[in-house]
């Protein structure tokens, strides 16, 4: 019993091993501007002036993109700010638009 007990384990050990790798293999790495951009919209969606949680963000080279609505012009100064800081963002398009949701 012990025997099969041990036997068992590893054989699960070694499937749990093989599982892993593969699964590691088979997903595509995430690109550099998906990076940026899951960044970029934590930063937004934390900040209380931008109180970015719906706006769009797109990044392409390393430029993002934010599109959307905020209340205050600093809200919109800020969200530039923010995205400016994430590593590897080269420019920022800032296309907020200042006013309450329509």
């Amino acid at each position: 019993m012990k025997r099969f007990l041990a036997s068992f384990l590893v054989a699960g050990a070694l499937w749990t091993q093989t599982a892993v790798s593969f699964a590691q293999k088979s997903a595509p790495a995430a690109s550099p501007d998906d990076r940026i951009s899951d960044q970029v919209r934590m930063k937004l969606a934390t900040d209380p002036d931008v109180k970015g949680g719906a706006l769009d963000v797109t990044v392409q080279e390393g430029v993002v993109t934010i599109k959307g609505r905020v209340d205050t012009e600093k809200g919109k100064s800020k969200a530039t700010k923010l995205a400016k800081k994430v590593k590897g963002v080269k420019d920022v398009d800032n296309e907020l638009i200042v006013g309450p949701p329509k």
